[in-house]
């Protein structure tokens, strides 16, 4: 089943992601021919001197063949102009899906942009990444283990199956959701606390010059971590909170009533309260350590 599952694969955006999807489709031989697209040239010269692909062109126009399978890994903004592509390059029957955090946004750009029907889009969101951003951090072993969340529009689709078996292969555990609820569900597992960090990080950074020298000098393991999701992608992360507003909103509203909640009982030195909350968030860790989701999944942080 692994050997040129899909005889042709093209990867549009080469960064992090792209880049894993390359390495982990060539490490399974799920393609003998990987072909990408990229814009940014020097992000192009890293992907030509790392040779994970067979060739890599700044648009698909610039390509004569055709694709069995072809992979979104660019920002969330991108995808409308690369739909409309879509509609007057492809003139055979090709599997179209992504990596995209949001999903109801990207379905109905899908929807109002393409209608080329040799298209068959399945929407996917492997969750997986890193703070860094290039091809050069990118491996092959990034989706191991790791969910990856499909959103199809019609879930008895032969397209499906075979989207399903791909991230199967490269290690991922497949779930399937209905869009909107996927967007919510996110929400709140993964853009809410991106938006902690950039705001704690934004805090600090605006303190007196002294006192900001010292938070710095001595942050430890917490402010640390935040640091490390405040340097992930700005570009990637502006197009999720714009295209994800609503859950986002709803989200943050939620969370801004627990720590208002929070800040009354340090207040009022409710240490009952206190302790019990930190209990109860203690068990929600232990959970996610059990499902195998704890950890940073870099291959270069130090194991214990």
């Amino acid at each position: 089943m692994k050997n040129n599952y899909f005889k042709k694969i093209l990867i549009i955006g080469f960064g992090l992601i792209g880049s894993s999807v390359a390495r982990a489709v060539k490490k399974n031989n799920i393609s003998r021919e990987i072909y990408a697209i990229e814009k940014n040239d020097q992000v192009i010269k890293k992907c030509k001197k790392l040779r994970i692909v067979k060739q890599i062109k700044k648009n698909i126009k610039e390509y004569s063949l055709q694709f069995d399978l072809i992979i979104i890994c660019s920002p969330l903004s991108s995808y409308k102009n690369i739909f409309l592509e879509l509609n007057t390059y492809i003139n055979k029957k090709t599997i179209i899906t992504d990596v995209g955090s949001t999903k109801l946004s990207v379905i109905i750009d899908f929807k109002e942009n393409c209608k080329n029907k040799n298209v068959d889009f399945i929407p996917s969101h492997p969750i997986a990444g890193l703070e860094k951003s290039g091809p050069e951090y990118g491996f092959a072993n990034l989706f191991n283990n790791r969910f990856c969340i499909i959103t199809p529009f019609n879930k008895k689709n032969e397209s499906l199956r075979k989207i399903k078996k791909f991230w199967q292969i490269i290690g991922m555990k497949i779930e399937i959701m209905d869009a909107k609820r996927h967007d919510r569900v996110l929400a709140m597992t993964s853009h809410i606390p991106q938006l902690i960090a950039y705001s704690i990080v934004y805090t600090a950074n605006d303190l007196e010059k002294h006192l900001k020298n010292e938070v710095i000098k001595y942050s430890a393991g917490g402010l640390r971590d935040f640091t490390r999701l405040a340097g992930s992608d700005p570009i990637m992360w502006r197009d999720i909170y714009s295209l994800n507003k609503e859950p986002v909103i709803e989200m943050l509203g939620r969370f801004t009533e627990d720590l208002s909640t929070l800040q009354k009982a340090i207040r009022n030195n409710d240490k009952n309260f206190l302790e019990t909350t930190f209990n109860s968030t203690r068990k929600i860790r232990k959970i996610i350590e059990k499902l195998g989701q704890a950890g940073t999944f870099d291959p270069t942080e130090k194991k214990k």
